[in-house]
């Protein structure tokens, strides 16, 4: 039982570094040569697991093998676009001026109905109001909406806006991320006065808290019933 422990734990790591050097792109959008190495690393990691009589290394070498072709795959497509194109695919033009392809939905196979779906997700309940929508090589739609249709921003508007910087989470479920801190040029002392500021005893009563831009303190207390 310890043999099949340690067995499983050795995989289980390796299959978790190869897919972090992979890039973190494996783990949301995969392109459809990403898409197959994972479905066979899952395959190839599960024989060694299962059955002892199967060296480790049976699983650890082809896993190891995918990775480098996969990498090469992606080395060779940055460096070309016709590699890209070739290893990849290429985008497809579903809609043009408000009008569907109907020969590239063919190609693509894709449906009236699952278009229809995709564009109300984004928000649009009509072809009639879709510029452009490509479906790109991960399988996502993108939509670009007619002039009429698009948001209006502060820039059609001519108004001036100062660019934002990203908040800072502070602390998460009573624990005070200090390192986060330190980016702002903040340390804990300046934290504990917030929290005295806003009457809260400790910081383990707040489940979640961050730093805006502007250095002002959100926060947001435990549920009674949960500390």
């Amino acid at each position: 039982m310890l043999i099949v422990f340690i067995r499983a734990a050795i995989l289980y790591l390796f299959i978790v570094i190869i897919m972090r050097l992979m890039g973190k792109k494996q783990i949301g959008e995969l392109q459809p040569t990403e898409l197959v190495v994972a479905l066979v690393i899952a395959d190839l990691s599960a024989v060694p697991m299962e059955s002892l009589n199967t060296p480790i290394l049976y699983g650890i070498i082809p896993i190891l093998t995918l990775f480098i072709i996969e990498e090469f795959f992606t080395f060779v497509a940055l460096k070309s676009d016709k590699a890209r194109g070739v290893i990849y695919g290429k985008p497809s033009i579903l809609v043009e001026h408000g009008k569907i392809l109907e020969s590239e939905m063919r190609k693509q196979r894709f449906s009236i109905n699952d278009l229809l779906e995709q564009l109300r997700i984004a928000g649009y309940p009509s072809v009639d109001e879709i510029e452009y929508a490509i479906l790109e090589t991960t399988g996502d739609l993108s939509t670009i909406p007619k002039s009429n249709k698009r948001t209006i921003t502060t820039e059609d508007m001519n108004l001036v806006v100062e660019q934002e910087g990203l908040p800072i989470t502070a602390i998460i479920d009573g624990r005070i991320l200090s390192y986060n801190l330190r980016l702002k040029n903040l340390d804990d002392a300046w934290l504990q006065e917030q929290l005295k500021i806003n009457q809260i005893v400790s910081a383990k009563d707040v489940f979640f808290a961050f730093v805006t831009d502007q250095n002002e303190f959100k926060f947001q207390l435990k549920d009674v019933k949960n500390s």
